[in-house]
């Protein structure tokens, strides 16, 4: 993975949304986010998930076959369920990635909710599909269609996220058992064909469970082909270090070193110190850093202000070039 330092200083891909959003309009205001993240010497950029309502509007709004509803989840988020078996019905967030690739030679990168995690969150007994498994696979065959279009537009990063998958790992619920969920995110990342330097990561978790279980670590990297790893390790835990110690050789991981939850900077000795002991037990040759999760994954919920999150990516950043230097 020689072209890994292409993307060392990463980031989620949610922003905080300006305060004046309403009145600037999205357009203006994603220009502003890619002159924002060029000047923090972020290596990717993304639209800060501006043109969305959250994290996972890009399917849930383009895909036809979910309702939403009135309820509210464990999560907070607002429930929706599959009323019939989902098919593609165009591409869900390509042409916003074409217009970052117009506005800067920076990297485009691309967030998207995984198919196994929207099954496991939008399947209702007795309504559509007949089980979550086969809702997963029909998202998972529109995910990797729209990964396929991405690439074709010259998107290099996409990754996919997850927040119940390292939970499972440790307590194996829900309506998408675990075997089911790492067949569905499989088949969403596997491609036919990948150009050289395209990554294709999955973010399995905002935070790591209490003790990681290494035979199922090592089952979850092995079922999933993804290239790119995206880990918490904002605690500075066992588990932690574990989650990348069974980590093979040949897979890249990007280590959520800053807590995107608290305005409090990270003091940098002690992350470096957590880096290094990383670096003990993966390369860090394929290895980048990013906060541990979106800032805004919901519009009207950002977890900080937008200063503070500045200064997380500039966090970020500075804690790149302590460990690489400033060679990309």
């Amino acid at each position: 993975m020689a072209d890994t330092f292409n993307y060392r200083i990463d980031h989620h891909g949610s922003l905080v949304r300006p305060a004046d959003l309403a009145t600037t309009g999205v357009e203006q205001a994603v220009k502003d986010a890619v002159v924002l993240q060029r000047r923090l010497r972020s290596t990717v950029v993304t639209d800060g998930d501006f043109p969305r309502e959250d994290f996972r509007s890009a399917v849930l709004d383009a895909v036809p076959g979910f309702r939403r509803t009135d309820e509210t989840g464990p999560d907070g988020l607002v429930r929706w369920v599959a009323k019939a078996l989902p098919e593609a019905g165009g591409p869900l967030v390509a042409d916003w990635a074409e217009r970052l690739a117009s506005l800067t030679v920076i990297a485009p990168k691309v967030s998207l909710p995984s198919p196994a995690y929207l099954a496991a969150t939008t399947y209702r007994p007795g309504l559509g599909p007949s089980s979550a498994r086969e809702l997963g696979e029909a998202l998972a065959e529109i995910v990797r269609a729209e990964i396929a279009l991405l690439v074709s537009k010259g998107v290099r990063l996409i990754q996919l996220n997850n927040p119940l998958l390292l939970d499972q790992l440790a307590d194996d619920h829900g309506p998408l058992w675990l075997g089911d969920a790492l067949a569905v995110e499989a088949a969403a990342v596997r491609l036919d064909e990948r150009p050289e330097g395209v990554r294709i990561g999955l973010c399995p978790g905002w935070a790591a469970p209490a003790a990681v279980d290494r035979a199922a670590a090592e089952r979850l990297y092995a079922e999933v082909p993804a290239d790119r790893w995206v880990l918490p390790f904002d605690q500075g835990t066992q588990a932690e270090l574990d989650l990348v110690r069974a980590l093979p050789e040949d897979r890249g991981v990007c280590l959520g070193v800053v807590d995107a939850t608290v305005p409090a900077l990270e003091d940098i000795d002690t992350v470096l110190a957590r880096i290094d002991a990383a670096g003990e037990v993966k390369d860090l040759e394929d290895a980048a850093l990013s906060p541990s999760r979106g800032f805004a994954d919901v519009a009207s919920r950002p977890l900080l202000g937008a200063e503070e999150q500045r200064r997380k990516l500039v966090l970020v950043e500075t804690l790149a070039r302590y460990v690489w230097g400033n060679e990309f």
